[in-house]
């Protein structure tokens, strides 16, 4: 394979009439997948997708924020068949709020929409599920407050309500699963020995699986215990710009700079800048059509750039998943990385084999 051929990277075209922008991440590098935190957002509408096509059609929802009402648009679910003509990789995060089977057994709704997406997927295109809070989160909102989860860490929950349908649903596509652990204020923490501990539990007892990755949002859970239990698990762990956490390089210093996922996989997801809530950032980025001037950090394009250059090294396949929030517009937050990341690639050797530094 020659040099060029590895580095057919982002092809931006803006055809005098239409004005739409073309973005292609499918060929970026072997061991790099460039994706976006969810889709069919109308924001992306003339970068990623087809103004003409989407006319009339897609939804309106009101979501409130920080105690302003915003009102978003919704693409329909065939976009996804347009959103793959950019991206090899999709982070599906709907599947957060719900399972995909209710505790009978029956498919819930977003089981349907999977289902949907199902359709529009082709050979090469693969999605990452976000495993519902109903698994991974030990308290639940309910009510203005929090409640206990009964079904936190729950293996029986997480194997029948959503592994064993999300397999027979997507079969290959099915590039990982995501457990999300929130963050936990102090008077809600456990001891790092008993986090530990009930995740070595947890792990134990699921299907042998090498498409395991989990987030940790508190950084008091970022020890060498907590490490030990991926390692011996083959459990990635998801390296996450966010808001509460240390800067990327720090979270991957703290391991030793080791990728712990068995199936040579790591996922990094960029989020929000650090130290800005979630309600700030989607408050700026909205309604994600553009970069936002002073919003993105310099850091977080660097670190991510500079992980990913360690993961090819170490013959890992590395996931960027990129929200707006960061930023204002994944498309172009990617169209960053992607751009840094080529800048620091150079051909060593006739074979074209690939060394970064």
């Amino acid at each position: 394979m020659c040099w060029e051929s590895l580095l057919v990277l982002i092809s931006l075209d803006h055809p005098p009439k239409s004005g739409f922008m073309k973005f292609n991440f499918h060929r970026l590098h072997p061991l790099v997948r460039i994706g976006t935190a969810s889709d069919r957002y109308a924001g992306w509408l003339g970068q990623i997708y087809s103004e003409e096509r989407y006319q009339g059609r897609g939804t309106r929802r009101n979501k409130v924020i920080g105690g302003r009402s915003l009102i978003e648009k919704v693409l329909p679910v065939d976009s996804v068949g347009e959103y793959f003509e950019h991206f090899p990789v999709l982070e599906v995060d709907f599947t957060f709020y719900r399972p995909l089977l209710d505790q009978d057994g029956k498919p819930t709704q977003n089981y349907q929409v999977l289902k949907q997406y199902r359709k529009y997927l082709k050979e090469g295109y693969h999605l990452l599920l976000k495993v519902p809070q109903a698994v991974t989160a030990p308290k639940l909102r309910h009510k203005g407050g929090y409640r206990e989860n009964p079904a936190y860490l729950n293996p029986e929950v997480f194997i029948n309500q959503f592994y064993n349908p999300a397999i027979e649903l997507l079969g290959s596509h099915l590039q990982g699963f995501i457990f999300e652990q929130e963050y936990l204020r102090k008077e809600d923490r456990d001891p790092v020995k008993q986090v530990a501990d009930d995740l070595d539990v947890f792990f134990r007892k699921l299907p042998g699986d090498k498409r395991y990755h989990l987030e940790i949002r508190t950084e008091l859970y970022l020890r060498d215990r907590v490490f030990a239990v991926l390692e011996k698990h083959g459990v990635g762990q998801v390296l996450s710009h966010w808001t509460w956490l240390p800067p990327l390089r720090k979270q991957f210093a703290k391991t030793g700079g080791k990728f712990f996922n068995a199936g040579g996989q790591g996922v990094i997801r960029l989020l929000t800048p650090l130290r800005m809530r979630y309600e700030d950032s989607y408050l700026q980025a909205y309604p994600f059509g553009r970069l936002v001037e002073g919003m993105v950090q310099p850091e977080m394009i660097l670190d991510t750039v500079d992980l990913m250059r360690q993961a090819v090294n170490q013959g890992v396949l590395v996931n960027v998943i990129i929200n707006n929030r960061p930023g204002g517009n994944a498309p172009l937050l990617a169209e960053m990385v992607a751009k840094k990341f080529r800048e620091r690639m150079e051909p060593v050797t006739p074979k074209g084999q690939l060394r970064l530094w």
